[in-house]
Parts: structure tokens; sequence; C-alpha cells
């Protein structure tokens, strides 16, 4: 079997598996650090996955910063 069809059907199966999970930010993650990995000797997958990981870390960072904004924002009483 070509590895591409089973690096898409494994791909296809923890989609499956997940369900409904929060990927804020993975998806760009991903997107640029598989162009990057591709253009740095052909390693896209692992670019990929690092760019997922580093890309969820950040929009949670961002989101957590918001929250905390959000709460320091004082309200205006007349």
């Amino acid at each position: 079997m070509n590895p591409i069809k089973i690096a898409i059907a494994a791909a296809a199966l923890v989609l499956a598996t997940i369900g409904t999970a929060n990927a804020a930010g993975c998806l760009k993650g991903a997107l640029v650090g598989g162009v990057a990995g591709h253009y740095a000797g052909h390693h896209a997958v692992v670019g990929a996955v690092g760019g997922c990981v580093v890309g969820h870390h950040l929009a949670k960072k961002h989101a957590e910063e918001q929250a905390a904004q959000r709460q320091v924002t004082p309200t205006r009483q007349e």
C-alpha cells in the first residue's frame, strides 16, 4: 500500500475519533508549519505537527490574555 494512502487513512481515523475538539490555531499553524517543513528538507508532516502544537499554544495564550483583559476593564457607573 502506498505510504501516502496510509497517512491519509491514519489522519481520517484520528479525525473521526476526535469528534469536536478545540482546534483553535491548529489549522493555521499546521498549514504554516507544513509549508516551512516542506521547504526545509521535505519534512512537511513533521512541520505540520509542530505548527499545530505551536499554533494551538499561541491561540490559547491569546484567549487567556483577552479574558484577563475583559476582567480588568472596569464597568462605568453613573
